[in-house]
């Protein structure tokens, strides 16, 4: 949607909305935090003003001027509703009206279990849903102090300069880590002839291109990882990065074959002639069309002239051409269980809310799914109810426990069974527990959704 198309939902918005009266909500951020949040609450009937700062200024990582931009990978992760945490939390999300999940859906392409999605189409979508909707109002103008009255805040890890002094000086220092992301190379530079296509075990049609390597090749690799010229040094300390984005070099230093038993594994991955490779990189496509590939686990701090001198030692990726290199920024979050209540509003005021990676969530789908936590308990409060206990049962009210319990040392997490509460009952058999932890966690949503629709019947429309 062009700034045309936006303007003209905005006065659209203005004929229809007379914000002197009723309820509204100010939610700052447009991204996948920010969005699900605007989007929950217009569907309650709630009118939203959505801050964005885009296209005016961009953060280091963004670059694109649609909402929900996806900076890192184009995979959300697993689909497994019954064998994987965020499987579950994903149809946790479907049931409550999640915009995130239903762009994924619209916009997914082929990736074995994964829900990965055609990047451009995904936040294209997201747009075009907030921007045609009555009950938002799209502003394009950078924040800097917080809001009076009902906010949401979804700034994101890479929050301006501007408010993210606004948030030290209130809060004090903010904790970090540093994040990064994987290269993405064209289709058509790939040799093909030195690589196969398959699923590991067999679960999926086909979604990802491997490229395997032999021993020697493997430890070349390795060798010419740990000894590249890095692009970020000053500052950089490994116990400042998050483990599940960790840079490729930073676990190749950890031992010779880590990469092998990690984002290299072979097993399950069997080529033409059904033998094992030694090692396999994978690539999974980027887009619908498949004309780019993202290298799968391979997020990486390494100078650009580095990653395509590395990256190429890998046999079928000798001439790749690189549609994008990989990028590493500083990442920002709170200290939320100083700071934020169980239903991620702000302790010295329940009508601020905070959402989004910042708030110690680590994940897009996590991200997305703190928002319209904090948009459903917002809405709560706006209609006279108590915001939602979290419940652990369920990965939506674990992850808002694991945000608000105390701490020493708290750390962002991505959903897990971990974080759910026990079973009433010992079971020994893994795929029965997840599939019992599953079914616990749907039908508690199921009775969350049916509350929600007899407060605000027009979630039912």
């Amino acid at each position: 949607m062009n700034r045309e198309e936006r303007n003209k939902a905005a006065q659209n918005f203005d004929n229809k909305v007379d914000f002197k009266s009723g309820s509204k909500v100010n939610v700052i951020g447009a991204g996948l935090a920010g969005c699900d949040a605007a989007h929950f609450l217009a569907s309650c009937g709630i009118r939203v003003k959505l801050f964005e700062m885009k296209p005016k200024k961009f953060s280091p990582a963004h670059s694109d001027k649609n909402f929900g931009e996806l900076v890192c990978s184009n995979s959300l992760k697993s689909n497994d509703v019954y064998g994987n945490a965020c499987g579950l939390l994903k149809e946790e999300m479907r049931k409550l009206g999640s915009l995130v999940i239903e762009a994924a859906d619209h916009t997914s392409v082929p990736a074995g279990g994964a829900l990965a999605v055609d990047r451009l189409a995904f936040s294209e979508y997201i747009t075009r849903k907030i921007c045609s909707d009555p009950m938002i109002e799209v502003i394009e103008e950078e924040v800097k102090e917080i809001p009076g009255g009902y906010s949401i805040i979804a700034t994101g890890p890479l929050t301006s300069d501007a408010f993210s002094k606004t948030l030290v000086s209130k809060f004090g220092e903010n904790l970090y880590f540093y994040d990064a992301a994987a290269p993405i190379v064209s289709a058509q530079s790939v040799d093909f002839s030195k690589a196969f296509v398959a699923d590991r075990y067999g679960k999926g049609n086909g979604d990802y291109l491997n490229c395997p390597l032999t021993k020697e090749e493997y430890e070349a690799f390795v060798d010419a990882l740990v000894t590249a010229e890095r692009g970020l040094v000053h500052e950089f300390d490994k116990r400042e990065v998050f483990e599940g984005c960790m840079p490729v070099e930073v676990m190749a230093a950890r031992g010779k074959d880590t990469l092998r038993f990690g984002m290299l594994k072979p097993v399950g991955l069997y080529d033409a002639e059904g033998k094992r490779p030694y090692a396999v990189l994978q690539l999974r496509k980027e887009n619908v069309e498949g004309s780019a590939y993202n290298l799968v686990g391979c997020q990486t701090n390494l100078k650009f002239s580095e990653q395509k001198r590395v990256f190429s030692l890998i046999p079928a990726l000798k001439n790749a051409e690189f549609v994008r290199y990989g990028v590493m920024h500083r990442n920002t979050f709170l200290n939320s269980p100083h700071i934020l209540k169980s239903d991620f509003s702000l302790k010295e005021d329940g009508k601020v809310f905070f959402a989004g990676q910042m708030t110690g969530v680590e994940g897009y789908v996590e991200s997305a799914a703190s928002g319209l936590y904090a948009a459903i308990c917002c809405a709560l409060k706006l209609a006279g109810k108590d915001s939602l206990s979290p419940d652990p049962r369920t990965v939506c009210g674990a992850l808002a426990r694991h945000v608000s319990c105390p701490s020493e040392n708290f750390q962002p997490m991505n959903a897990n069974y971990a974080l759910l509460s026990p079973l009433d009952e010992q079971i020994r058999d893994k795929a029965l527990k997840k599939k019992m932890y599953a079914e616990r966690s749907l039908e508690i949503t199921d009775g969350i959704a049916k509350m929600l629709k007899g407060i605000y019947p027009s979630l039912c429309e």
